[in-house]
């Protein structure tokens, strides 16, 4: 039973948004349409340094010390994002929005990235969600994995580490 269409699809939207800022907002627009995202009003400037804002918060979701720490700051977001559920038909099928009609673009995104990270944490584990591993990275993994155990944000760095891990390991079996 599928019963959360939010987190993966808005947790993944945080993450690329994060990973690389849009640069303005018909980028960002292009960017929210890409992930299957429906504005309804067109996205301003306004719209632009709000949502940068709001993913600068959730990045200190993502950086939290503990799993208490996290639900704290994403409980602050979701009160910050209330918006009762409710049910709309705008792409012919009956589905849930978690925000008020006639938002703007930047207040759709604030409900939907605090709504879609708590379903996402809460119904995978509030450790689904962590910067890369390569230490010089720093970009945010949400991790969507089935296993639960993704550490990199790429096949790249994943690679980068296992050589440097390999690299690291060959002059003690040198030296015997």
């Amino acid at each position: 039973m599928h019963l959360n269409p939010y987190g993966e699809d808005a947790v993944n939207l945080a993450a690329d948004l994060v990973n690389r800022p849009p640069a303005d907002p018909a980028e960002l627009a292009a960017r929210c349409r890409e992930a299957g995202l429906i504005l309804e009003t067109p996205v301003t400037e306004t719209d632009l340094t709000r949502t940068r804002s709001v993913l600068g918060n959730w990045e200190t979701i993502v950086d939290a010390r503990d799993d208490h720490e996290r639900a704290t700051l994403l409980n602050r977001m979701l009160a910050e994002a209330a918006a009762y559920p409710r049910l709309t038909d705008h792409t012919g099928g009956w589905h849930l929005h978690y925000r008020d009609p006639d938002q703007s673009p930047s207040a759709v995104l604030t409900s939907l990235i605090a709504v879609g990270t708590a379903l996402h944490l809460a119904g995978r584990g509030m450790h689904r969600l962590r910067r890369c591993a390569v230490p010089e990275c720093g970009l945010v993994v949400a991790d969507t994995s089935r296993t639960g155990r993704r550490r990199y944000c790429s096949t790249r760095c994943a690679n980068r580490d296992a050589v440097r891990r390999h690299r690291a390991r060959q002059p003690a079996r040198l030296a015997v």
